[in-house]
């Protein structure tokens, strides 16, 4: 927190610069008197993560189309796994959407407190910026990857029910859980860096424990709830369900997801806002 001190007259105060006390002191109004700089952060990564590539955006949508097309012919033609009545490239086009901006949030929010150490050991600024702005930068991905998810729609004549009104609170859960588990990870990566070759490991384990190539209905009804501490399931079958009206909709699976996120979410901020102290000096 900065702390002034009496100043002489005509002179400026004097501000220093100490850490925060309390487990609980997020700062978040120093947060929103950063948010220009934050901005600043989103932009240069999106130039960056594009610069010099042949043909740019269209990577963000190649991914989940390519991987879409696998999971069609091995997971649904060959392994005829249930669909929930959808037609396979949507079935896991929506889940694939959703968990590509996960998967591609978490990892760069890991490695972005040492990829911008210069930085970090010169000037001061809330440190929680940096992988904030990892995590908002991929949401132009996921845009332009939902362009895709539209026309596959469109092709197999799906369309959407009221229940699309919530889509933009399923992806406010995958936002919040890419930073929950983002500001953890970007921490311990500071101080252990061990962390940046677990986490894609730890990435693709994820993947198959979430709906992403199958349907939730595969896990019995009583064992759901459990299920859905693992905050993306909820968020996949949100997607799902929001869109198509196919799946499961929100209850004992969604509300367990939404609770493992915001707990996450509490516990990533207090944990950073604890060892952004030392980050300066480890990184």
């Amino acid at each position: 927190m900065a702390t002034a001190f009496p100043a002489e007259i005509g002179a400026s105060a004097p501000v220093r610069i100490g850490p925060s006390h309390g487990t609980l002191n997020f700062r978040l109004r120093e947060l929103w008197a950063y948010r220009e700089l934050l901005y600043f952060f989103v932009w240069r990564d999106i130039k960056v993560r594009y610069k010099q590539t042949v043909i740019g955006l269209a990577w963000a949508v190649l991914q989940p189309f390519l991987t879409m097309l696998v999971f069609s012919l091995f997971f649904g033609k060959l392994a005829k796994l249930p669909t929930n009545g959808l037609p396979y490239p949507v079935f896991y086009y929506c889940a694939l959407l959703p968990w590509g901006y996960f998967a591609t949030s978490l990892q760069t929010a890991t490695n972005i407190m040492v990829e911008q150490q210069r930085l970090i050991t010169k000037i001061y600024f809330p440190r929680v910026v940096l992988p904030l702005s990892a995590v908002l930068s991929g949401l132009v991905d996921f845009a332009a990857a939902f362009g895709v998810l539209i026309v596959l729609m469109a092709y197999y004549r799906i369309v959407p029910g009221r229940a699309v009104l919530l889509l933009p609170a399923f992806l406010l859960l995958a936002v919040v859980t890419a930073l929950g588990f983002g500001l953890w990870l970007s921490a311990l990566n500071a101080i252990y860096r061990d962390v940046r070759y677990v986490v894609p490991f730890l990435i693709q384990f994820w993947m198959f424990a979430s709906p992403v190539a199958y349907s939730t209905v595969l896990v019995p009804q009583r064992w759901r709830w459990i299920y859905g501490l693992n905050p993306m399931a909820g968020v996949i079958e949100g997607f799902r369900w929001a869109l198509t009206g196919q799946g499961v909709a929100p209850g004992p699976l969604i509300g367990a997801s939404a609770g493992a996120m915001m707990l996450v979410l509490l516990s990533g901020l207090s944990y950073f806002r604890r060892t952004e102290g030392r980050i300066a000096d480890v990184v």
